[in-house]
């Protein structure tokens, strides 16, 4: 009977004890299990080219709807830069074909660069940036040029850094909200480039004659744009470098341009090395080059009649020369005529709005 009672005595002490440890080991359970996956962001229907290959977007930095909004403030925001008076858009004004229609650009604290400002129309399709290709990502591009001469966040002479422009920032309400929204975290010097470049893939051609001239619609450009474009094609073989829908292979090539000064700009030499690329610079895209005046890296040529008449004369001759794909072309006066009508109908209509700046 003493070994029934102890048997039963024992009994309820462990029930006690389980039933006490229940909402422990209950407690624990909840605990370890892995909490829920965040929703994923809503898949991004950005503007493409539907007769191109694909955007690559880097891994690291996909598309959003929000990180593309946060990155339109950030790239009409003069707020963005070291003086507080140029914004990114600055130097990309739709009037003058994305460019700042200055022969070289003016940077922050009204500098003086070295280059001119290229298009940003389609930037989010190349592979390489700047006139040289020394940005190997367009994020790394945004970067270096908030912190450079462009935008002037450099942290030198008595500018302020892109730290101390991000502290600036993520006192302003609207910001705040859209950098949590986004990237779960303030303003930083890494993500605020990443969304620039989100908002940057968006520049895209869409509304454009030449690009639906390409997709089919003959009526597109005028009968003589059509005859200029055959020029310009075959002919001229201006295609060999002007190529494609982008009307760009994203090449360097040496044209002359700015060769014949005493200390002449080697363009992507000095990021190669190499011997072949001393004065080469990248193709720029001719889409909406009526409006893009002046011409070529370093603004030298002031009008678009200029311009082509260099190129038809086969470029400026120097040792680097690229004779492989300029070589001179004799067109007839009716053929000038038509070529030019070509170029000044690659317009694109620029329909992005400007925001309001967050407060």
């Amino acid at each position: 009977m003493r070994n029934v009672d102890s048997l039963r005595k024992w009994t309820t002490v462990a029930g006690g004890v389980l039933l006490a440890l229940g909402p422990v080991i209950a407690g624990c359970t909840r605990e370890s299990a892995p909490p829920p996956p965040a929703p994923a962001p809503p898949p991004f229907a950005g503007p493409a080219l539907a007769r191109y290959e694909a955007m690559r977007i880097p891994a690291d930095n996909p598309m959003t709807a929000a990180k593309v909004e946060l990155g339109k403030h950030l790239y009409y925001d003069s707020r963005l830069s070291g003086d507080g008076q140029r914004s990114c858009y600055s130097c990309h004004v739709s009037e003058k074909g994305l460019t700042d229609g200055q022969p070289v650009a003016i940077g922050a604290f009204n500098r003086k660069l070295t280059r001119s400002s290229p298009t940003m129309w389609n930037i989010g399709y190349h592979s390489e940036w700047y006139w040289d290709g020394r940005a190997k990502t367009l994020e790394g591009q945004a970067k270096a040029a908030w912190s450079g001469g462009n935008m002037g966040a450099s942290g030198k002479e008595g500018a302020p850094g892109m730290d101390a422009i991000c502290a600036t920032l993520n006192q302003v309400g609207d910001y705040k909200r859209m950098f949590q929204e986004v990237f779960k975290e303030g303003c930083t010097q890494d993500n605020v480039p990443k969304a620039l470049a989100a908002f940057m893939r968006t520049i895209v051609s869409t509304d454009s004659p030449w690009i639906r001239f390409r997709d089919g619609d003959t009526t597109a450009l005028t009968e003589s744009a059509r005859r200029g474009f055959q020029v310009f094609d075959v002919k001229a073989q201006c295609s060999k470098c002007h190529s494609g829908l982008l009307l760009t292979d994203q090449q360097y090539h040496n044209v002359g341009v700015g060769m014949t000064a005493k200390e002449p700009d080697l363009g992507r030499y000095v990021v190669t090395k190499e011997e072949k690329d001393r004065g080469a610079f990248k193709t720029p895209t001719l889409l909406d080059v009526s409006k893009s005046a002046p011409y070529f890296h370093n603004g030298s040529v002031a009008t678009l009649e200029e311009a082509m008449d260099q190129m038809l004369k086969g470029g400026i001759p120097n040792k680097w020369l690229d004779t492989a794909n300029l070589q001179p072309a004799k067109l007839t006066k009716a053929e000038r005529a038509d070529l030019l009508q070509f170029l000044r109908e690659l317009t694109v209509n620029y329909t992005i709005t400007p925001p309001k700046p967050p407060q």
